[in-house]
């Protein structure tokens, strides 16, 4: 009987830690695929051109790529305007959330229910469906070839919704009455109590906002048509057309600059980047 037990056990470890080399296997086999593209850009930046597709080592190292990409593009400008750009739409989804999600987690009015299922369906809506809609009604307004134009179809987020009603309604109805016995008003309640125990899901939030609008392509190019309002995605692509003739090697250097503040700024912010989402967890 002992001798069985002890081979059941000896078997259950066996396969659990089959499992756990099977699971790190394949997580590492992802990793390798997903920075492949970032591996080569890096490789083909520090090369010269006629090297850039080589695998000699020993020769063809050099740093101009970077000063060469660096003058063919008006690169600060394309940094101004993507960081104008996500600082708009952070600010505008930072609004509009807070304000729908605090109404939906504390408030009561006919057809509550209906009005947050029909925001949830948005989540089931790609983006690039609405982009002729969505051109119309900048048409209209007048806000094409602007960074308004650009902003404002991102800023009632669905996701920032019904992330912070999540949050919102976990905040105990005591520090409500609390607040209010103390004088607070409806929007006190909201700037002293809600917002302040969202914090970590504000931060989540505000991370995933600036990498997906940082990195947003199909939009910007459909709106955006001078250098003085493009983006560096859309700066990125024009500068790596082929009619423009630029080399491998310079795309590459041009790829690196274009991402690298928002590796630099993960790097920096890693630990409070995964502390963040540990604790924006939707319970």
């Amino acid at each position: 009987m002992n001798i069985s037990t002890n081979t059941m056990t000896a078997l259950h470890l066996w396969r659990e830690r089959a499992i756990h080399l099977l699971d790190s296997a394949g997580a590492l086999l992802l990793a390798l695929l997903w920075i492949t593209p970032l591996l080569f850009a890096t490789w083909a930046a520090l090369r010269t051109p006629e090297a850039a597709l080589g695998f000699d080592w020993q020769q063809g190292w050099t740093l101009d790529n970077f000063v060469q990409a660096w003058a063919r593009a008006p690169w600060p400008r394309y940094f101004l305007n993507t960081t104008l750009l996500v600082g708009l739409i952070l600010a505008g989804q930072f609004l509009l959330c807070t304000l729908a999600a605090y109404a939906f987690a504390r408030f009561e009015f006919p057809g509550k229910q209906a009005v947050f299922l029909l925001i949830l369906a948005q989540l089931f809506i790609l983006p690039e469906v609405l982009i002729v809609e969505n051109y119309a009604t900048v048409a209209r307004l007048g806000w094409i070839d602007s960074l308004l134009g650009m902003g404002v179809p991102y800023m009632a987020s669905a996701f920032g919704i019904f992330l912070l009603r999540q949050t919102f309604m976990q905040v105990p109805r005591e520090l409500e009455d609390a607040a209010r016995i103390e004088g607070c008003g409806m929007m006190g309640v909201l700037w002293r109590v809600y917002i302040p125990a969202a914090r970590p899901v504000y931060i989540a939030y505000a991370l995933v906002s600036v990498a997906t609008h940082w990195n947003n392509f199909l939009w910007p190019l459909v709106i955006s048509s001078t250098d003085s309002t493009r983006p560096l995605t859309v700066g990125l692509s024009l500068f790596g057309a082929p009619e423009s003739g630029v080399n491998i090697a310079l795309i590459g250097a041009a790829t690196l600059m274009t991402v690298a503040p928002l590796l630099i700024g993960f790097l920096i912010f890693q630990r409070q980047f995964i502390q963040a989402f540990l604790r924006a967890g939707i319970r």
